[in-house]
């Protein structure tokens, strides 16, 4: 077995300051890689602990102190579940009051679906989409705004206009996303997907599911700080939902724990999506409870972000959660 990474981190947590050491292994037999974690002075779960502020546009968010809630803006005509809803411009910015007064801790845009059977959108048609709403809501809203995209050229023009966070669930492989999130200094959500958008996997395979979620996320860490953004300001989201089968989404949830050994702060985006669908047998519009049931798991595994359609309800589920977890 070859070491071929070996990366210390100092992670901080309500008791102290701890190491983490990253080891990436190759066999010298299988050829196959491994990551493993090994965290000094403290148990691995002191990690749910992590503690620290994080500012996104003019708010501070203390990781560790509740869950936050982002509502969707889907700002298409075939998004999944409500393609087509907020589409124009003046009902998108009604549905971003709507998720603000029930409870919304971000509004996060989005112009592109990235369901499997979606077709990829040009940069021009998505820069007619979310511009005028992202304009909009920069003057109207009082939270911090988010940008949807893997595409630099989006994501520049949305943060020269302000906006204070980007959502990139490409995670920074598209050239010169990275650079562009370096330049403005905002926080970033780097998520897990193999293959990419409109390029999912149709039949994923996985020999060790989270061990590949967590060496792809470390990978990602790393690229972006080789781009000058700093490692407290990276948000990991393990792709529910993206090139994941039912067994492979509902392991997630099972073991979300195991990515705190990442050190950095987690969001999860499980609302509406096919898996829960897949277990209770509902489509897309009777999975809201199915949805709830999955923030309160993640909850329990002190996950710091949930990505939902539903705020209203949420706000609910996840509020008696923290009041109970945290």
């Amino acid at each position: 077995m070859a070491v071929l990474i070996a990366h210390c981190s100092r992670l901080r947590s309500n008791r102290a300051y701890i190491s983490s050491f990253i080891f990436i292994l190759k066999s010298n037999q299988t050829k196959k890689f491994y990551i493993i974690t090994v965290i000094a002075g403290a148990e691995a779960d002191v990690l749910s602990d992590l503690n620290y502020d994080l500012k996104i546009g003019g708010r501070t968010f203390k990781i560790g102190s509740r869950t936050f809630i982002m509502g969707i803006l889907n700002v298409t005509p075939d998004s999944f579940s409500d393609g087509g809803r907020f589409f124009s411009l003046d009902s998108a910015v009604a549905q971003a009051h709507r998720m603000v007064d029930e409870g919304a801790d971000i509004i996060d845009v989005g112009g592109e679906s990235t369901r499997p059977s979606s077709g990829q959108v040009s940069t021009e048609e998505e820069r007619k989409r979310v511009i005028p709403v992202i304009k909009r809501l920069l003057d109207e809203i009082k939270v911090p705004v988010s940008i949807d995209t893997y595409k630099p050229e989006i994501a520049e023009e949305a943060l020269e206009l302000g906006v204070h966070l980007v959502n990139d669930v490409n995670a920074f492989r598209e050239a010169g996303m990275a650079e562009v999130v370096a330049k403005y200094d905002v926080p970033c959500v780097l998520m897990h997907f193999a293959g990419g958008p409109h390029n999912m996997v149709p039949d994923p395979q996985y020999e060790n599911l989270m061990e590949d979620i967590k060496l792809f996320l470390f990978e990602r860490i790393k690229a972006a700080e080789a781009a000058g953004i700093a490692k407290e300001k990276i948000i990991l989201d393990p792709g529910i939902g993206f090139s994941k089968k039912k067994e492979h989404n509902l392991e997630i949830l099972r073991k979300l724990g195991d990515l705190r050994t990442l050190g950095q702060p987690l969001l999860i985006g499980t609302s509406r999506k096919s898996f829960i669908g897949d277990v209770l047998e509902r489509p897309p519009d009777e999975r809201l409870y199915g949805t709830l049931a999955s923030l309160v798991i993640s909850i329990m595994h002190k996950v710091d972000f949930v990505r939902v359609h539903d705020v209203k309800e949420a706000f609910d589920a996840v509020r008696l959660a923290d009041a109970v977890l945290r």
